[in-house]
């Protein structure tokens, strides 16, 4: 079975991404054509990149990233709900992302995004680091504006055309993560 991550990419108190996280999950947990897993970066607490050596030699020294890098290899694609901080990700999301290399490759990647303006900046910068990590993203992005979306910018009010959005996005993480399979079994 297709296993997809759904990434956590806020960490702070009172987070937004806590519930956009578990609408993903509900609405994903609902199809029968992949696995689906809440990835919450709280649950992998990594210091500022601490590694001696590049990712993409794949020697990591760190138990927090040799326990990272298992939880992300055990996945064939990637949904990021990720916030966005002065135009971009939040740090966390990306000082995650840099600590592993191989682990990421030959994955798909979508991008739930939340924000001032839905988030799409954040994943503008996501979509950059997503091609140097050998990561397909896929076309569809689901954009949560909190003045829209969010009741007094907090609550997750999401309207059908987001369930539409999120179907779809889905679509095509399972798909490309599947017909990304190839490369990854060569790449093993």
């Amino acid at each position: 079975m297709t296993e997809i991550g759904i990434i956590l990419g806020s960490t702070r108190p009172n987070r937004n991404g806590e519930q956009v996280a578990k609408w993903v999950y509900d609405i994903a947990s609902r199809r029968s054509d992949a696995g689906f897993e809440v990835v919450d970066l709280r649950d992998y607490p990594l210091p500022h990149l601490d590694e001696p050596l590049p990712p993409s030699m794949g020697q990591y020294q760190g138990e927090h990233t040799k326990k990272w890098a298992e939880k992300i290899a055990s996945f064939d694609g990637f949904v990021f709900v990720t916030p966005e901080y002065n135009h971009s990700t939040s740090g966390v999301l990306k000082n995650a992302i840099d600590y592993l290399y191989t682990e990421w490759n030959n994955k798909a990647a979508g991008f739930v995004s939340y924000g001032g303006v839905g988030g799409a900046r954040a994943v503008e910068h996501l979509r950059l680091v997503a091609g140097e990590l050998q990561m397909a993203d896929v076309r569809q992005q689901v954009a949560l504006s909190l003045m829209t979306e969010f009741e007094n910018f907090s609550v997750l009010k999401p309207g059908e055309y987001n369930v539409r959005a999120l179907d779809t996005l889905l679509d095509q993480v399972v798909a490309w993560s599947q017909a990304l399979a190839p490369l990854r079994t060569a790449a093993a």
